[in-house]
């Protein structure tokens, strides 16, 4: 849906538009990525619990999930995996309920309101923290 709903608050870049900008930028970073979207929080866990054994770190945006899904934030802790939350809107200018992120807390970090942009920063800030060259 993104690229069409609400895109006074999403904008108009499509989840393709925004997995190129990050292949693009994780080849000039050096790294590989993989990308994974789903609707179901349950497909979200599972692919979050199988992300330990095979990735170094995560780049997520829980959208809805990251209000109250105390399940993704067990898979996340559970993988023990230094991980980045983003979310294209400014998530504490939103409603009351938006303002909370029960995933937030055991993140490396938060970037929250640049819409694509966020994502980008995200990838940045967690492959330098995985490399050491957190400053």
């Amino acid at each position: 849906m993104l690229g069409g709903r609400e895109p006074e608050v999403y904008g108009i870049v499509t989840i393709q538009q925004i997995n190129d900008a990050l292949y693009q930028l994780a080849e000039k970073l050096g790294v590989e990525i993989d990308f994974f979207q789903s609707n179901h929080e349950g497909e979200l866990v599972d692919k979050i619990q199988q992300s330990a054994e095979v990735f170094n770190g995560i780049l997520i945006n829980p959208a809805a999930y990251t209000h109250y899904s105390y399940a993704l934030r067990d898979a996340l802790a559970a993988a023990a995996l230094p991980y980045v939350e983003v979310h294209l809107s400014n998530i504490y200018s939103r409603e009351q309920f938006r303002q909370h992120s029960v995933t937030a807390a055991l993140a490396e970090g938060l970037i929250s309101g640049f819409g694509m942009n966020s994502y980008l920063l995200g990838l940045e800030a967690l492959v330098k923290n995985l490399s050491g060259n957190n400053s």
